[in-house]
């Protein structure tokens, strides 16, 4: 029998509330952990046999924040929600640390790899938009279409307040730090439970190990041959969603933008969803040239 002190455990937690987000997983979805030269990563897969997509999280947020996507997005797609090394998931960090850019792409080489997967399209939210345009421009051979969901440090820079009410919750990350934040950034709109309580009990692990971002040069942006659709969030605080679409239109040769008015940065992969497949959808299945 567990005492008080287990049942408050930060990590049991956690895995009680990644557990139950994925028990809520809309279709049948498989744990998988890939191993790679960076650690073990942690992938929830599942859907269609062909055309693989990847999905990677903000900072933070897990896979547990793709459910809806997935679930979307699965009748056609082999979907792949991801973990990230070094942040609060079920991956787990060892050998190599990831310490730049180049290591991340290195790291998500070797987790396809291991998955067999040789061409797929990216979608990633945030400071994962940022690894999947940065893992782009390293291989785009093995990129099919490309994703952004309120994209940061890849066209336009965070907002100085958004930056200054973030150091509080990444100098002592914490459950009530978090919830916090995401409250004053969604403007206190309901957020998917399931996932919330993932976020909150992810903060209570202690601080991530992330490579800070840097936003790519606008010549190396010109030369992504690659479609990519850009969903900016129209409510976001955490950068200015016009010029985040307006910098992406100039710097990237083939872009679709797309504003959602009523989404801010938190909400949009979650109670976004369904409006994000109306735009995702269509932009995956579409022949890519």
């Amino acid at each position: 029998m567990s005492g008080p002190s287990e049942a408050r455990d930060p990590a049991a937690v956690f895995d009680s509330a990644y557990q139950a987000a994925i028990s809520r997983w809309p279709v049948p979805v498989t744990s998988v952990k890939v191993v790679t030269g960076y650690g073990a990563t942690h992938v929830l897969a599942g859907g269609a046999k062909d055309a693989p997509v990847v999905l990677l999280p903000g900072g933070g947020a897990t896979a547990t924040a793709w459910r809806a996507v997935a679930g979307g997005l699965s009748g056609s797609h082999r979907v792949i929600a991801v973990d990230p090394v070094g942040q609060p998931g079920l991956s787990s960090p060892g050998g190599r640390p990831l310490n730049t850019a180049a290591d991340l792409a290195g790291w998500l080489d070797q987790v396809l790899d291991a998955l067999a997967i040789q061409r797929a399209a990216l979608i990633g939210h945030s400071y994962g938009a940022w690894m999947a345009l940065r893992y782009a421009l390293h291989a785009p051979g093995r990129i099919s279409r490309l994703v952004l969901l309120d994209p940061t440090d890849c066209f336009a820079p965070l907002r100085l307040r958004y930056r200054l009410r973030a150091i509080p919750l990444l100098a002592r990350p914490a459950a009530r730090r978090m919830r916090r934040f995401l409250a004053w950034e969604t403007r206190g709109r309901p957020l998917d439970e399931l996932w919330l309580a993932v976020a909150a009990a992810g903060s209570d692990l202690g601080r991530m190990n992330i490579v800070m971002p840097r936003r790519p040069p606008p010549g190396q942006l010109a030369g992504l041959r690659r479609a990519v659709l850009v969903i900016v969030a129209g409510q976001s605080r955490a950068h200015d969603p016009e010029r985040v679409a307006r910098h992406a239109q100039d710097c990237l040769p083939e872009v679709t933008t797309v504003r959602l008015p009523q989404a801010s940065h938190h909400s949009i992969p979650t109670e976004d969803a369904h409006e994000l497949l109306r735009h995702i959808a269509p932009f995956l299945i579409a022949s890519s040239q």
